[in-house]
């Protein structure tokens, strides 16, 4: 949602509770590119992926900017988006992860043991829950509100793909997002810890949610560099903002 200026947030709140996405993306322009904001139906957050690709879109398809990389200055520093032909790719930071003590409570909400648990350092950022195969995670059907109850944090889950690298889903019902269809800031985590573990930089990366997402990822100077296309699905305007 492009803006000429800032509204009050308590409005940018009820529009993004109104719209019922897992998250609406703000928009402003400035002297250096754009100002970018985030917010699920619930709470502003510090990160978001796929919103970020559809504002580079708007920008790129629908608002005539003429360059090909567009900077946004946002919660978690500036995110650049650059065209290459139909796609865009979205250079991100990476996050650091360490390994915690696997969380049968968290577990049991999710419907199956994980063999591997990590979380970035410092009181943010999703749990990352590690299985042994795809399957595993498609057999997943959590239980939103014990999974509330057990953790504070989002959840990460992910295995090695059939047919890919990696698979993963992201399960965040504190902010309002029982499943988030595809998550550009999951991967900030998912690919530094891939990388490492499959020894390669390049990782074709799909999320298993039901609407489902591949994404073409590469970690490289401390940065995720994530590729992928965006559609217009619809055009519209908030009667009286």
């Amino acid at each position: 949602m492009p803006l000429e200026s800032w509204l009050d947030d308590e409005l940018l709140a009820a529009i993004a509770m109104e719209n019922n996405l897992s998250e609406t993306a703000y928009l402003v322009k400035v002297d250096n590119g754009y100002q970018l904001r985030w917010f699920t139906p619930q709470v502003e957050v510090d990160l978001c992926g796929h919103a970020t690709l559809a504002a580079a879109h708007v920008l790129f398809e629908h608002l005539g900017y003429e360059g090909d990389e567009i900077t946004f200055h946002t919660r978690s520093g500036a995110l650049r988006v650059r065209r290459a032909g139909p796609r865009l790719t979205l250079d991100f930071p990476a996050t650091e992860l360490v390994p915690v003590d696997v969380d049968l409570t968290v577990c049991k909400a999710l419907g199956a043991i994980a063999s591997e648990a990590l979380c970035p350092r410092g009181d943010k950022g999703a749990l990352l829950y590690v299985y042994e195969f795809q399957e595993d995670l498609e057999k997943l059907q959590p239980d939103f509100a014990a999974l509330v109850a057990a953790s504070s944090r989002n959840v990460i889950v992910s295995a090695p793909g059939d047919e890919c690298d990696v698979v993963s889903r992201f399960f965040a019902p504190g902010v309002g997002i029982n499943e988030d269809p595809v998550t550009g800031s999951a991967h900030c985590a998912l690919v530094p810890y891939w990388a490492a573990r499959l020894h390669k930089t390049r990782l074709q990366c799909r999320q298993v949610s039901a609407r489902g997402g591949n994404l073409d990822c590469e970690l490289r100077y401390g940065r995720v560099f994530m590729t992928g296309s965006a559609v217009t699905f619809m055009q519209g305007f908030v009667q009286g903002v």
